[in-house]
């Protein structure tokens, strides 16, 4: 297969760590030019002085994306770079789990923000540029928690449901301006998704077996690459996997 990822401007949220960074760095590494998005600016400055170092291209762009401004002038930027957006990966997004009854109700408000607000405002911004250019790839993070509610999930699981309805409503859209649209949903993967859990018991249970079985971030950058190395005519809508191990 060609390698598709070649020159193509990839826009990454979540960029600082785990998921989003490990993305980056693949995905430069097969030639694209990644545009990092992330609240903590000295984390994506180094990644992307780390990519520049090793031959490829990249820039950081301090984000916030439950402030749709911030979220605008990323792509905006990356457009006024680069001349055009190829792909946008919404892959920022929290978990802190919790059982209903605790009534954590700033932790939904802040998984709703980021977790569904997030990748609308990153829609938002990203799709006039495409319809412009009558190309584009839209990849939305979801999770095996999106397809399944999992103990103490519900608020969590109710966000990633709503990331695959949006990725579905929007691939019926876009079809007249030529663009593909990808929702991811890993199972297990190693990243910092654990430590923004505040709710003692719920941290200690999956603590217990999750680092036992998690894989490597660097299997969800082969799904992005996979789904944006495939001819423009092949549009890979869904992709689920989990650890070998995972049962649930």
């Amino acid at each position: 297969m060609n390698n598709n990822v070649t020159d193509k401007i990839v826009v990454i949220t979540g960029a600082s760590s785990g998921l989003g960074a490990e993305a980056a760095r693949h995905l430069a590494g097969l030639g694209g030019t990644v545009v990092l998005g992330a609240r903590r600016e000295d984390r994506i400055k180094t990644l992307a002085d780390s990519i520049l170092a090793k031959g490829g291209k990249a820039l950081a762009i301090e984000t916030d994306v439950t402030d749709r401004a911030s979220v605008q002038k990323l792509v905006d930027t990356a457009v006024k770079t680069y001349g055009r957006i190829d792909v946008l990966l919404n892959n920022a997004g929290v978990m802190p789990l919790s059982p209903l009854e605790k009534l954590r109700v700033d932790e939904w408000d802040l998984m709703i923000d980021v977790n569904i607000k997030g990748v609308l405002y990153g829609i938002a911004a990203a799709l006039p540029h495409m319809k412009a250019q009558k190309s584009g790839h839209i990849i939305n993070v979801s999770s095996v928690a999106g397809h399944r509610v999992l103990e103490n999930s519900a608020v969590y699981s109710a966000t990633k449901f709503a990331v695959r309805a949006l990725s579905e409503g929007l691939r019926g859209e876009v079809k007249p301006y030529n663009m593909r649209t990808t929702v991811i949903s890993p199972g297990a993967v190693q990243s910092e998704l654990l430590n923004g859990i505040h709710d003692e018991a719920t941290a200690e249970q999956l603590q217990k077996f999750v680092p036992n079985i998690a894989i490597g971030a660097d299997s969800f950058a082969r799904c992005v690459a996979f789904a944006i190395n495939q001819p423009e005519d092949v549009d890979i809508n869904e992709i689920l996997f989990r650890p070998t191990r995972q049962q649930i």
